[in-house]
Parts: C-alpha cells; sequence; structure tokens
C-alpha cells in the first residue's frame, strides 16, 4: 500500500529487489491510496501501471470475515528502525504484548479522552507514531493528517478544525515558536496539549510554548521501548516557580511510563544504581513488557543490548533526589576536553538562548591542545543576517563565556542548516564527521 505521492520511489524499491533476486523475485500487489491535495498526475500514473485504488481495494473484502487474534502475545507486530541519529539504523522488532499495553498506557499518562482532535505532525513511521495509531482507535479520537509539517499547518489546523493535542519532536516545537507573524494564530482558541519527545527539549523552547498557550507534556523513550516511556510528571509545587524555572524541571526525562516494570540509572562497570544525588552519571537501562523483543538478524547487538538483563539505551543521566531522571547526553555525544566531560546538551541549552540561534547541535571537534573541544553547528533566525559570520562567532563565544564554565565554550562555530533524519531528528555522526574533517583546532586559537 503506498500513496500516491510515493508511488514512483515504491516502484523503484521494487526493481531494486528485482535486480538482486535472480528472476525469483514476485511482484506484490500494489495498492495506491489516493489524496485529493495531491497532484492527479501521480495516481493517473500508478492506475495506468496497474494498480489498485485503496477505496476500490476495500470494496472486495468481507465485513463478515472472522478475525482471529495471534496465537502468542509475544508474536511480532511491527517491524520499525532506529533513526540513525548515532549510528546505522537497527530493526526494532515489536510485539503485540508491548503494544497493547503502551497503546492503553498512553491515555493513561496524558490527558486525552474520547472527543479529542489529534493532529499528527508525528510520523507513523516514528515508533509506530508512539503507538498512538491504536490509543486513537480505542478513545475513537478524531485524527487530523498533514501533508507536510510546517508552523502555518499547526496553528491553521489549531484554529480551523478543532486540535485539542498533538505530538511532536523538539525540532518541530521550535518552529513553531520561530514562526513568523504571518503563519502564527495567537492566542490560541483553547489549550493545546502537546507531547514532546525525540530529543532533550531545551529548556528555552518549553518556556516559549508554555507563553503561548501550550500544555506541553514531556515525555522520553526509544524505538526500542515502543516510543515513550517516561514521563516528566508535572508537580503542583512546580506551579509555584518562574516561568524559567518550570522550564527547566519540565526538562527532566521523569519516571516510568505505567506500563513499564523497570527503569532505573546504573553504573554500567557493576550494574549498581547511581545515587539519587543529580550529580552521578550512569546509563539508564529499562526492563519489562514494553521493551522490544530484540534487533533484526543482529545477534551481536542483541547481545550488547540487553547485558546482564537490563536493555541499555546508551543514554547518559543523573537520578534527582525525587526519583526523577535527566539526561546528559548520549553516550557517543560525551565531549572530554582535557580530561573533563563535557554534555553536549547542556551546552547546545544554553546556546539555544541566543536571540540568533534558530538551531544549534554540538559535536567534538580534534583539538591539539585539549584533545577534544566543543564545536558548534549553527543555523541562524530567518531575520537575521549571517553576512559578517566572524562577529557573529565573537558574539556567540561572548554570550557562552557569560552563560558557562570556560571549557564548555565553543572554539569553533559553523553555520548552515542540519543534516537531519525523516523525523526531524539532528544526525549528530553526520555533524562529528564533519567537525573531524575540519582538522585540530590549533593551540594557538582562543
Amino acid at each position: 500500500m503506498v500513496d500516491q505521492e510515493f508511488y514512483s520511489s515504491a516502484e523503484e524499491a521494487l526493481k531494486i529487489i528485482a535486480d538482486k533476486s535472480d528472476g525469483k523475485f514476485k511482484p506484490p500487489t500494489l495498492i495506491v491510496i489516493a489524496d485529493d491535495n495531491c497532484d492527479p498526475k501521480s495516481l493517473q500514473y500508478a492506475l495506468g501501471r496497474g494498480a489498485i485504488e485503496y477505496e476500490k481495494f476495500l470494496e472486495t473484502g468481507d465485513p463478515d470475515f472472522a478475525w482471529k487474534p495471534p496465537e502468542d502475545e509475544w508474536h511480532s507486530i511491527a517491524l520499525g528502525y532506529t533513526s540513525g541519529t548515532t549510528a546505522s539504523p537497527k530493526g526494532v522488532v515489536l510485539h503485540h504484548r508491548g503494544a497493547y499495553l503502551m497503546a492503553l498506557s498512553n491515555p493513561v499518562i496524558w490527558e486525552i479522552k474520547e472527543g479529542a482532535v489529534y493532529l499528527w505532525t508525528l510520523p507513523m513511521f516514528h515508533c509506530n507514531g508512539w503507538c498512538f495509531p491504536w490509543t486513537l482507535a480505542a478513545l475513537c479520537v478524531t485524527s487530523i493528517c498533514l501533508r507536510q509539517v510546517t508552523a502555518k499547518g499547526v496553528y491553521s489546523a489549531i484554529a480551523n478544525l478543532g486540535v485539542t493535542h498533538f505530538c511532536a519532536a523538539p525540532v518541530v516545537l521550535n518552529n513553531i515558536v520561530n514562526a513568523s507573524k504571518e503563519d502564527t494564530i495567537l492566542p490560541l482558541p483553547r489549550v493545546v496539549h502537546v507531547m514532546t519527545a525525540g530529543a532533550a527539549p531545551p529548556p528555552f523552547v518549553l518556556s516559549a510554548m508554555s507563553k503561548r498557550g501550550f500544555k506541553v507534556t514531556h515525555t522520553y523513550g526509544l524505538s526500542e521501548t515502543y516510543g515513550p516511556s517516561t514521563v516528566c510528571a508535572w508537580k503542583p509545587e512546580w506551579d509555584l516557580l518562574p516561568p524559567e524555572d518550570q522550564a527547566r524541571m519540565n526538562a527532566r526525562q521523569g519516571v516510568r511510563y505505567i506500563g513499564l516494570e523497570g527503569l532505573d540509572v546504573v553504573n554500567t562497570q557493576n550494574m549498581r544504581p547511581v545515587p539519587a544525588d543529580g550529580a552521578t552519571v550512569g546509563e539508564i537501562v529499562f526492563r519489562g513488557n514494553v521493551v522490544m523483543k530484540g534487533y533484526l538478524k543482529n545477534p551481536k547487538a542483541n547481545k550488547e543490548t540487553f547485558a546482564n538483563g537490563w536493555y541499555h539505551s546508551g543514554d547518559l543521566a543523573v537520578k534527582h533526589p525525587d526519583g526523577y531522571i535527566e539526561i546528559k547526553d548520549r553516550s557517543k555525544d560525551i565531549i572530554i576536553s582535557g580530561g573533563e566531560n563535557i554534555s553536549s546538551v547542556e551546552v547546545e541549552n544554553v546556546l539555544y538562548q541566543h536571540p540568533a540561534i534558530l538551531e544549534v547541535s554540538v559535536v567534538a571537534r580534534p583539538d591539539e591542545r585539549w584533545g577534544e573541544s566543543p564545536c558548534a553547528f549553527v543555523t541562524l533566525k530567518s531575520n537575521v543576517h549571517a553576512s559578517n559570520q566572524q562577529q557573529l562567532t565573537e558574539d556567540i563565544m561572548k554570550f557562552s563565556r557569560s552563560k558557562m564554565p570556560a571549557y564548555w565554550v565553543p572554539k569553533s562555530v559553523v553555520f548552515g542548516p542540519l543534516p537531519k533524519t525523516a523525523t526531524g531528528k539532528i544526525q549528530k555522526h553526520v555533524l562529528r564527521a564533519k567537525a573531524k574533517e575540519m582538522g585540530p583546532v590549533k593551540k594557538s586559537r582562543l
């Protein structure tokens, strides 16, 4: 089944398979899904190639067909791929039990019920839409789809289609708060509930969303845990804090979902939980029914990721005295400068406060003196002219020195668009390669 916009891509993919199969490949029946918002030529092309239109295909079905559930809830329900932000994508195999539990955990965690109107800004191919296709079906929620996710489209759907809820990665929230006046419709006609996950959201972005009338629930998880499986549950006492402090608290990854049995931050050397002091860094590990079956045809990765009976996330975090966890970085993204560990996430959170910066990603760059030093890749806001990049670089470094320890300050700044995955995540491994190609920072450089 393929959307008419992507029909030619599907044909190309099938041709690649056929060419590699030595004549043994049997082409599947192609069902094309029509959309009035698309150029009709692509639909006409598909039908001309023998594809069956989706609605016509449904008419051939038997409404009295006796559907049988899987014999075992451990049977696989979906194969999805990790987004490949740190390495090559891996195939994640999920089972029916986990999908069922996560689908019913979602409305318990979030304020969503029958009668809600949900906007699909989150791709359904991203961890099965965080299991929300099943959640929305269970609650009879109305789904609104966007062919292209834009700030204008989001604001328009809220104003004209009654949207009450949507999920989005932080990059989408950043686009919403930085939208032009022409694309923005404020004040919001109602409180709009937003669930964000997929990357650690900068507190600045969370604060800006709240000021615009959005109620943001911050969750955290991975493809391997059916999408979000921890939540930064809001505490009543946070209502008394200044907005900036509220955003800082809400940026934590929080506590486990009700459907998740085990969550902890551990010392990877001995698997002992780290003290709840908000300072000792360990790795986030998961255990329970909302953890994947394993990676497809990858026994080596499975052995590593399930070592000692836990799923190892690769995310480094601390545990606060109240039990809430907070990510400091991916293990591959930590910058080691002069023997000191620098969290790229914390440097990014500061840089997001700079008035000229729209997006930023910080990675390690080789450094002749310190081994590694922070390198900031920056996308500027549309109203900022990048004609004098040297002056902008100096201004960003001056701003950084006033906000963070000296050894955190980026030694180099690169301007331009950031490479992203199909789900909107910044591809840090691509940026690390670029930083390496730039060569080491010279000793004489400040």
